[in-house]
């Protein structure tokens, strides 16, 4: 039967079929693998992405990075040939490969020649099952992590950081509120025990999927229940719950931003309000909303601001919205006074409906070009796990057109009502400032050497 379905899709050159991004051959292996398969027009290639669910928020601050640590690890090699011995097997299929950790997962991303799926899949395989960890590797990975975290943690940079001085506006906000840690996370102190004890307890068939989006060979479904099938599955770990709000935090803070400088940021930003439907898709139109009528009034009509924005980000699990602009420091106050008048007109008179449905049906548009190739095809799945069900994705169009103006208003509503976080980053003085110090220092020392030449004299 499973045979069958992927015969159907293959038969996917009838262009009403084969543009459905949504439909794809989904199953899952007697050992709980997730596989999405799904045949595209782009020949000659495939993508292959192989999620695993374990992210940076299964661990407390002292051990963040050790899924980290372990992706890196992964791939010191599978034999005497070490990880150029790896790498050079990979480019021998004509193949590239990375991987990433987030917040959420860990996902290994792969691009290839269709005619070698088979043989990279396999190269996956023995990475995930035969890399074995020693001290030399553990230290050479450590070295890696640490350089793409920004390199030695000093004491300086620990000191900044708790001083407030190290992170952007949002995520001091989201330490302040006991959302982020407040010290980046450091590797030194991490153990083989403590990545064995990762990889046993997370790198298991039944916490993976597994998604190959291109040219498929018509034997990839028998090749995966033979090979990826003889993975042992695992009593799954528990997902740690998400932070919520555990501190209070002041109404607004000025952030101190480099020395020098004419430039500011404004930032207000507000928990989003849970929706019980299409909590997603009301606040990506009201995002856009917010993000055109802060273009409308802090540049357009008031000047201040040449590109303002609008922004959603996501700290443990609380969403927040924010509405930042850059402007000239001297500006920040009459940009605080404009962007009141805007929450309070839209708290009056609601949403536009023409400018509503103008931008709701810009955003459904975009959708008809969002994903173009495999690659994109694959990573789009990759994000879109949360929406899938029973070999079909959630179309984000249907999604998009069941928001209606009264939900955006109703989201408006309960999120502008909200007092929220103001955050103002600037340098500690402005050029003008320095100058008048410069010359006020410049004069404090003549008239010290003048009074100094006159008492000689005396």
């Amino acid at each position: 039967m499973r045979c069958l379905l992927f015969a159907c899709l293959l038969l996917g050159s009838f262009p009403s079929f084969a543009l459905d991004r949504f439909q794809v051959e989904g199953y899952t292996l007697r050992n709980g693998l997730q596989l999405v398969l799904k045949p595209a027009p782009e020949r000659g290639h495939v993508a292959i992405r192989l999620v695993v669910g374990v992210g940076l928020d299964d661990f407390g601050c002292a051990d963040k990075e050790l899924p980290h640590l372990l992706e890196h690890l992964l791939f010191s090699g599978i034999d005497a040939s070490g990880e150029g011995g790896l790498e050079e097997r990979m480019q021998a299929l004509g193949g590239e490969w990375n991987a990433f950790t987030s917040n959420a997962d860990t996902t290994f991303v792969i691009e290839a020649p269709a005619k070698n799926q088979r043989k990279v899949l396999d190269l996956l395989l023995a990475l995930l099952t035969q890399t074995h960890f020693d001290d030399d590797a553990i230290h050479a990975a450590k070295q890696v992590v640490e350089r793409e975290d920004g390199g030695h943690y000093t004491h300086l940079q620990r000191w900044l950081d708790r001083q407030d001085l190290g992170n952007t506006a949002s995520k001091q906000l989201a330490v302040e509120l006991g959302l982020k840690c407040p010290e980046r996370a450091q590797v030194h102190h991490l153990t083989r025990e403590q990545l064995e004890n990762v990889r046993k307890g997370w790198y298991a068939p039944n916490n993976m999927t597994l998604i190959v989006v291109g040219d498929l060979d018509r034997l990839l479904p028998a090749y995966l229940d033979r090979a990826y099938g003889a993975l042992t599955a695992i009593d799954p770990t528990e997902h740690p719950p998400l932070p919520q709000i555990q501190a209070s935090a002041a109404h607004e803070r000025n952030l101190i931003r480099g020395f020098v400088g004419g430039g500011a940021k404004l930032h207000w930003l507000v928990p989003e309000p849970v929706l019980d439907n299409q909590h997603d898709e009301t606040f990506d139109l009201l995002k856009d909303y917010l993000d055109w009528a802060l273009y409308r009034q802090l540049r357009l009509a008031h000047s201040l601001s040449y590109g303002p924005w609008a922004e959603r980000e996501v700290f443990g699990g609380v969403g927040f919205m924010s509405l930042n602009a850059d402007l000239d420091r001297d500006d920040v106050a009459e940009a605080q006074e404009v962007l009141d008048e805007l929450k309070a007109g839209l708290l009056k008179d609601g949403l536009n409906a023409e400018t509503f449905n103008r931008l709701k049906q810009a955003a459904i548009a975009r959708q008809s070009w969002a994903v173009q190739g495999n690659s994109a095809l694959a990573d789009y799945y990759w994000s879109s796990l949360g929406d899938y069900a029973d070999g079909r994705f959630a179309n984000p169009v249907r999604e998009l057109q069941a928001v209606t103006l009264a939900q955006a208003n109703k989201a408006m509503r309960e999120l502008l009502l909200q007092p929220g976080y103001v955050r103002i980053e600037k340098p500690l003085v402005s050029y003008d400032q320095l100058m008048w110090m410069i010359a006020g220092l410049s004069g404090l020392l003549l008239l010290s050497l003048a009074a100094w030449r006159f008492h000689r004299r005396k």
